[in-house]
């Protein structure tokens, strides 16, 4: 880059990140209007350091990396369901070895740890590798991929379905209206680890997405980036408004922008209608028409349903403007 800013000022002029190497080919075998793209694109081309990827199996890794060819222009690893973040910690690990060995170049010594993999790779079956990871310190930054169900394998529910969204192993029918558990707060649970810095962000919010990448990367130790991701062939979606229904999700305060950098918390966007979410929500119905997984939430005998998930929307932004009045991100 040609200018270097402390993290907190640092805003992402695309005439100069895009001059940044781009370590993702076109090439891919994702779906139409599939976010994972988008946002590993943005991640990655916020920052200019060498980088080693470890990517757990899932869409990511089966369309990135279908043998002979990988669409990753950087050393790329396919790790296991569950253990990308025990993978790229072995990595981080040696190359600290070789480090104090004095066996690498002053280029080698810049290289960046990344591990991603889906929310059912990340909230489920590998939430203890990862947990492990970060309680250990290593220096590494976790992408999730979050589109709320095992997409890889047909879309079954995984901890990130939201309450009522249709899955098919939660169908919305004459016996389940949907999901009847609520999403696991994993953003939230990571911060708890007591981390350098942990995040949600959007793709819809471009430089959002890419501040936040930029601080995460540039932070010593373990940093967690919680990514909005579009899946229009089980969501049942426009794969052309995939952006949009992206936008609504952080309008409708299903997917809150904020981050936690050393245990302070800030809101990085605010929706015209946060303080009054159970109540009047119209970029929810918006967002829930768009997809066939959510529109029976619409429908009169579902309104129970639909008045519990404004609920829970209005008391993780009640949660959110708590934590940052009591430890906001610009305190000394």
């Amino acid at each position: 880059m040609e200018k270097k800013l402390p993290a907190s000022q640092f805003i992402p002029n695309l005439k100069i990140v895009s001059q940044n190497p781009q370590r993702l080919a076109s090439g891919h075998r994702l779906c139409p209007g599939c976010g994972i793209s988008i946002i590993l694109k943005q991640a990655l081309t916020a920052i200019d350091a060498p980088i080693v990827t470890a990517n757990a199996t899932g869409c990511s890794e089966i369309c990135f990396g279908a043998y002979p060819y990988t669409s990753f222009r950087s050393p790329w690893i396919h790790s296991l369901f569950e253990n990308s973040a025990s993978v790229i910690s072995g990595v981080e690990s040696a190359w600290n070895v070789l480090k104090k060995r004095g066996k690498l170049s002053d280029d080698q010594k810049k290289i960046k740890f990344l591990a991603v993999g889906g929310d059912g790779a990340t909230y489920d079956i590998g939430f203890q590798w990862l947990s492990g990871a970060i309680e250990r310190g290593h220096d590494f930054v976790y992408i999730c991929f979050d589109n709320a169900g095992y997409m890889n394998t047909g879309y079954q529910r995984s901890g990130s379905t939201p309450l009522g969204f249709h899955t098919h192993t939660s169908p919305a029918g004459k016996i389940l209206s949907g999901k009847p558990q609520q999403r696991k707060p994993l953003t939230k649970i990571i911060a708890a680890h007591d981390l350098p810095y942990a995040a949600q962000c959007n793709p819809a919010n471009y430089a959002d997405l890419m501040r936040k990448s930029h601080r995460a990367f540039e932070i010593e130790g373990p940093a967690f980036l919680n990514a909005f991701s579009v899946c229009p062939t089980n969501w049942k979606s426009d794969p052309q408004k995939g952006i949009v229904i992206s936008k609504l999700a952080t309008d409708a305060g299903l997917w809150p922008l904020f981050e936690v950098d050393h245990g302070r918390w800030k809101i990085n966007f605010r929706p015209k209608f946060s303080k009054n979410y159970a109540t009047e929500n119209p970029a929810l119905e918006e967002f829930l028409s768009m997809q066939g997984r959510t529109k029976h939430l619409l429908k009169p005998e579902n309104a129970e349903i639909l008045d519990a998930i404004k609920k829970s929307i209005a008391d993780e932004w009640n949660f959110l403007e708590k934590m940052e009045a009591a430890f906001p991100i610009n305190s000394k």
